[in-house]
């Protein structure tokens, strides 16, 4: 496990989650990662972002009440704590993306915002606010995913199967999907703990191709996020399996293809793809904004691999219009 930093010794550097946890963000975050990020600098040094590159606006009646939900049940969202682009949209259709066991992650990705430090023990009653904040917002299907946790033992699973069983309690019917880290050495452990109340959707985005890993996953391993995809669908076969990649990072066109038939041969049946967007100048850089007709090629040629659904955007991330895609996805399996 990466060592935390000690958060006393940088105060200065602390950064608050949306529920007062302090961790490290930005520049102080990224300091000790293995490929060091130089931030641009000079004319044109920071691509300019393209017209279809267009967030709906942040702010509505809708999105402050969900806000209030989350904040009345103590709950995180990865869409405030990872800046997604499309929590105006998501949160005016009363969805969210549920991040439980804490604000903080122990690791140090350099394309994602979420706060790195040392995390709290988990809280016992986190999947009965879980339970209740889906209950108050009338979900039909739920997502929930996770800092990284490698200070537990099984990664944090069961705790995300009691936040499965409880939701489930609470709200009949509903769909769950999972977003699950990697589980870094303890994938036997963590899916038995997850074979207690296995989600609907199991969710784990393989984020970019093998050449870019070091520098963008640092701490995670290409063949073991492939292996944990499959494995959950060899103990589950009535899963649907699903990962997500970012564009833009500097990878080519057949290093993208090599890694969505990696992913088909891993039995891997959704795909999601989005561009990728630097939260900070102290992050990755973007290397190329593609294009919306790209992303319609990339959607042809997974769907011709023989993926259920994909879903590819300039905005796609991994739980965009999650319920749709599903139902798409089995209509698709269904014939």
């Amino acid at each position: 496990m990466e060592a935390a930093t000690s958060l006393a010794s940088h105060p200065s550097h602390v950064s608050s989650t949306a529920l007062g946890q302090e961790g490290l963000r930005s520049r102080e975050k990224l300091a000790r990662i293995p490929v060091k990020i130089v931030p641009p600098t000079g004319p044109g040094a920071v691509l300019p972002k393209p017209p279809w590159l267009r967030a709906r606006p942040l702010m509505s009646e809708t999105v402050a009440d969900v806000a209030a939900v989350l904040r009345e049940h103590r709950l995180h969202s990865v869409c405030e704590e990872a800046m997604c682009p499309n929590i105006g949209e998501c949160f005016a259709q009363r969805t969210a993306t549920f991040m439980i066991m804490g604000g903080l992650c122990t690791r140090r990705c350099p394309f994602c915002d979420v706060a790195h430090g040392r995390p709290a023990p988990l809280d016992a009653d986190e999947p009965a606010h879980l339970a209740a904040a889906v209950a108050a917002l009338g979900l039909r299907h739920v997502v929930i995913t996770s800092v990284d946790r490698d200070d537990l033992r099984d990664g944090g699973a069961a705790h995300f199967a009691r936040c499965i069983a409880l939701v489930r309690e609470r709200v009949s019917g509903i769909g769950v999907e999972v977003l699950t880290p990697d589980f870094r050495g303890r994938i036997g452990r963590a899916l038995e703990a997850l074979s207690l109340a296995w989600p609907d959707v199991f969710n784990h985005n393989i984020e970019t191709v093998p050449s870019l890993y070091r520098a963008a996953r640092p701490g995670a391993d290409y063949r073991g996020s492939l292996d944990l995809l499959a494995r959950a669908k060899a103990a589950n076969g009535a899963l649907v399996t699903k990962s997500g990649l970012m564009v833009g990072l500097g990878e080519t066109d057949e290093e993208l293809l090599a890694t969505m038939r990696d992913l088909r041969e891993h039995r891997v049946e959704v795909l999601t793809i989005g561009q990728y967007l630097a939260p900070s100048k102290f992050h990755l850089p973007v290397k190329r904004y593609v294009h919306p007709d790209e992303f319609a090629g990339l959607r042809a040629a997974g769907l011709a691999m023989g993926f259920s659904e994909v879903v590819a955007g300039p905005l796609v991330r991994s739980s965009y219009h999650a319920a749709q895609t599903v139902e798409s996805a089995r209509r698709a399996e269904a014939g």
